[in-house]
This record gives structure tokens, sequence and C-alpha cells, in this order.
């Protein structure tokens, strides 16, 4: 299996998680290779850190057993695009794509505002860039951060509403077709059914591929599950209603939301009690996996989801999908890994 979205922490973030840690629970779930984000601390956003990460990276994997992968981070210095792009295209697979952020979440590195959002798309149309550009989509101007109250996580979907995220998705497609970008555009972590929708139509009439990503909170938890504290689920984007909860399942049963994406993204009880976005995820991509098989997916369907999807999409031309047969099993070992489960309530 492939998770194509993970946040190992480590360096000066390690009392959240080490690389090999997180690689470790990762071999004993079944992934074989895991693709790494790089709002790390310090930020991989130049050759010397990317390098330094990828030697780590490296190490864990040959340990391991685990294949490592690791995402560019892009600023808005046109330099800077320019040097992650020659970057992906020399060391690609294991630079597997460049991020942006599009609105502020864990590590500051946001782009704010369509016009800094279309120079990055036209630097990188003009720097020939034909790889995955995964983006995280959240409108920085849509947000109402005095709608959150602190140890209320389910008023988290208040500050940072599903339009935050579908308006952010709309400029980011306009932004690349108005460029000429040549690349595939992946929407990472899709949370609502607006944003599904949209995309859905913009695909009929675009000039790139573009893919989109779900995590397994957003298939299988809603606000409401947020009220319960000691859940502490509090990530960027939030959980939504109900509805889009249905939706974003559905999308992934059907073959519209391309891939499953963990968004794994550990913290120490404190960072939360402090109001720190993020949660382990790498065991609800198995909680998900069994979900959807009991919802009647396909096993085709599912090697897609987990894995086969991925490859296509960032061209890894040796993998090769085997899945768990028991993954409620997997999923119900490996959670306590971590210090708290966020999906506690699919044991009782």
């Amino acid at each position: 299996m492939i998770d194509p979205h993970v946040h190992l922490r480590d360096w000066n973030q390690s009392n959240k998680e080490t690389i090999e840690h997180g690689m470790k629970v990762a071999s004993r779930l079944g992934f074989t290779h895991l693709f790494d984000m790089p709002n790390t601390n310090p930020p991989c956003t130049d050759r010397d850190t990317v390098l330094a990460r990828l030697a780590d990276g490296g190490e864990a994997a040959e340990k391991t057993g685990v294949s490592y992968h690791l995402y560019g981070g892009l600023t808005h210095d046109e330099g800077q695009i320019r040097e992650m792009a020659e970057i992906h295209d020399e060391l690609f697979p294991l630079v597997a794509g460049l991020k942006m952020f599009a609105g502020q979440s864990t590590g500051n590195m946001g782009i704010i505002g369509p016009d800094k959002q279309k120079d990055v798309f036209r630097v990188l149309s003009d720097a020939g860039y034909e790889g995955v550009l995964a983006v995280h989509a959240e409108k920085e101007e849509l947000m109402k951060p005095s709608l959150f109250i602190p140890g209320k996580w389910e008023t988290h979907s208040l500050a940072r509403p599903s339009e935050a995220e579908t308006e952010s998705v709309r400029d980011l497609i306009d932004a690349a077709e108005e460029t000429g970008f040549r690349g595939v555009l992946h929407i990472c972590h899709v949370s609502a059914s607006s944003t599904i929708n949209l995309v859905k139509e913009k695909r009929k009439d675009s000039s790139f591929r573009i893919t989109m990503g779900a995590t397994p909170h957003h298939a299988l938890l809603s606000a409401a599950d947020a009220e319960n504290h000691s859940l502490y689920l509090k990530m960027n984007p939030p959980l939504r209603s109900e509805e889009d909860r249905k939706a974003v399942f559905s999308a992934l049963l059907d073959g519209t939301i391309d891939w499953a994406e963990s968004d794994h993204a550990p913290h120490t009880i404190e960072d939360k009690e402090k109001g720190a976005s993020g949660i382990p995820g790498l065991p609800g991509m198995l909680l998900l996996l069994s979900e959807l098989r009991k919802a009647g997916c396909s096993e085709k369907r599912l090697e897609a989801i987990f894995g086969m999807a991925a490859a296509d999409a960032f061209g890894l031309s040796d993998y090769s999908e085997n899945l768990p047969s028991d993954a409620f099993s997997l999923f119900s070992e490996i959670s306590s890994e971590y210090i708290w489960n966020p999906y506690a309530d699919f044991l009782k």
C-alpha cells in the first residue's frame, strides 16, 4: 500500500514522532511506500534540507523495508520554485512531487492569495514542470478564526468553513488553466461535498489532470464526533457535516476521489490541549479499508484507493498492490502505538 500524505515529524519535532517510528508502524500495517510532507522543522524548502531529509528517510527505509519519498516544499520566491522543480526532476522518485500550502497550516508555509498562487503556477509552467503539485487548499480570506472556542474542537469547522476549501480549489484550478500548467494538480484531503462537485465539473474541460485525496477522518468522522474532547479531533481542514462525510465516503467508493491518504500528523497531548491541528492517522487507513469493504467496495477499487491510483499519478513504475485481508485487526493492534486513538469509538 501507498500512503501519499504523511507528516513523520522528527528533527525539532522528535518528541512527537521520529521518521523511523512512523515507518515501523507503516510497515506493520502493510505499507510499502510513504510520501512525507515538507512542512518539517526546519522545512524542506532548499536543496540541503531536502537532501538531509532524504538521507534520514533512507536510513529508516533500510531498517523497515518501507520506501521513503518526500515532497519539495514551495515558497513564493521564483528562484526557490525553480530549484524545487529541478530537484524533483533530478531526484524523482525520491522527491515524489511538490507541495504548496494555499492556506496556513502547521508550519506556516502558506502562499496566501490568488495572485501569489498564480505566480507559482506560472513559474512551474515556465520551468516545464510536469510532476504532481499537491496543494493544501483553504482560502485564508474566508476563514473566521474568531469562531473557534479553545478546547471545543467541533468549533474548528466554523472557523475554517467548507467554502474556504471549495473557493481555494476554484482559484487553484483557474490559475493552473490560465498559466498553462502541464503537471498533475492534486487536491489534498478533500473534506466537502461542494469541493467534490466543483472538481467533477472542472475535470470535464481541464487541460491538465486533477486528482483528489481523502483522509480516513473525513470519510468516517464528522464535526459531531469532535465534541468528544478526549479524541482531540482538530485538524486542517476540519471535520465537516455528516452530509459532507457521506459525500467523501461515497466519492471514494465510486472513484470520484482518486485515493486515500492519512494526513498522519502526531502531536503530544500537551500540544493538542494548546490547540495543535493534526492526528496520528496511519492506523485509520486500515479502519477505512475495513469500512469500505463492509460497504461492498470491490477489491479492484480498493487496490486503486490504497496504492494503484497514486502510483499511476506519480509515475511509480515498480509498485504492486497487496492489501491485508484483516484490516480491522491491524487497525486495532497498531492504534496503541500512539498516545491517543482518534478512532477509539470504532473499537467499542
